[in-house]
């Protein structure tokens, strides 16, 4: 059926996990205790940072920020398909799946932007030390939080635009669990020449810049720490850094995976269960990787539950 010869795109239908049919109560149960966790520990990371003065920092600032964009990241289509599952509705309205195209890809640039900063936070804290009150004050910090959450905006409004004037005639069935930029693309009847070349730039640009600029900062990080003559000095610094490196490898290494996969019958499959990873489980263990491995974070933590059974 030739949807163009139609009336205008109205709706879309998110196929997701559909292949898993035998496992759904499962996969529902999964979904929604990673959603809630997700919620709940990154609210739990802003609410402590917010009230202890001790974390009042660059680093902790940051960390805010991420657990802010984490919560819009998977509350832009988690729920969606909390719904699908239930209801077994798979339908999408066609401002339904351009608003989660905007808000996912906007808190996914968002993230990669926050952990950029981080990683030039970690290096000017290990590599630049007497300099560090000087380079990230906090209009440093406000400023670089602002260009984060900005720029991505910009960007994720410019790609949904773009993605809102194409045609859809051959099909409306996204072979994802979420109105994904490069699935809708693909889906297109359009001539998506101009748009792939966008999209290329856009993963240089986005993508690859940033992630090289963090892997250099940690290049600079450890040869530093590696130059440090005491043992227990040495630590201290590597220990400051683990937190967030540990949040850029659970971040990153899905997404490399994703991209260098060689492609076999089931590799649609795969690739949605690789998304998840990205979209659903790293965003939950942040706030455990921050609270578990980051001492100062504990003990905020502890302050707080203490403090609330009136105890402290």
């Amino acid at each position: 059926m030739n949807y163009c010869e139609n009336a205008t795109v109205t709706d879309f239908y998110i196929l997701g996990f559909s292949s898993f049919k035998t496992v759904q109560i499962l996969l529902l149960f999964d979904i929604m205790v990673m959603y809630l966790l997700t919620i709940f520990g990154n609210l739990v990371i802003t609410m402590v940072i917010g009230l202890a003065s001790n974390l009042h920092t660059p680093m902790y600032f940051f960390l805010c920020n991420l657990a802010i964009s984490d919560v819009i990241y998977v509350s832009s289509t988690l729920p969606k398909l909390l719904s699908i599952t239930i209801t077994q509705d798979n339908r999408i309205s066609f401002t339904g799946c351009m608003s989660q195209l905007f808000f996912f890809t906007f808190s996914g640039v968002c993230d990669i932007f926050i952990l950029t900063s981080m990683a030039g936070d970690r290096y000017v804290a290990i590599c630049k030390p007497l300099q560090y009150t000087l380079i990230m004050n906090r209009r440093v910090c406000g400023t670089m939080s602002a260009l984060c959450w900005t720029v991505s905006a910009v960007n994720s409004l410019s790609l949904t635009l773009l993605t809102s004037v194409l045609e859809f005639c051959h099909s409306r069935d996204i072979s994802h669990f979420f109105c994904d930029l490069k699935t809708m693309t693909a889906l297109s009847s359009s001539d998506t020449t101009i748009r792939q070349i966008v999209l290329l730039l856009e993963d240089i640009i986005i993508g690859f810049v940033p992630f090289s600029l963090t892997v250099a900062s940690y290049v600079q990080i450890i040869s530093t720490i590696l130059k440090i003559r005491s043992s227990e000095t040495r630590l201290k610094a590597f220990s400051s850094c683990t937190s967030h490196l540990t949040a850029v490898i659970l971040f990153y290494a899905p997404v490399l995976v994703l991209y260098m996969k060689p492609e076999s019958k089931y590799s649609k499959e795969q690739d949605n269960l690789i998304s998840l990873l990205y979209v659903a489980v790293v965003p939950m263990l942040n706030p455990f990787v921050y609270s578990l491995r980051n001492k100062d974070v504990l003990n905020a933590d502890w302050g707080l539950f203490l403090g609330v059974l009136g105890m402290k």
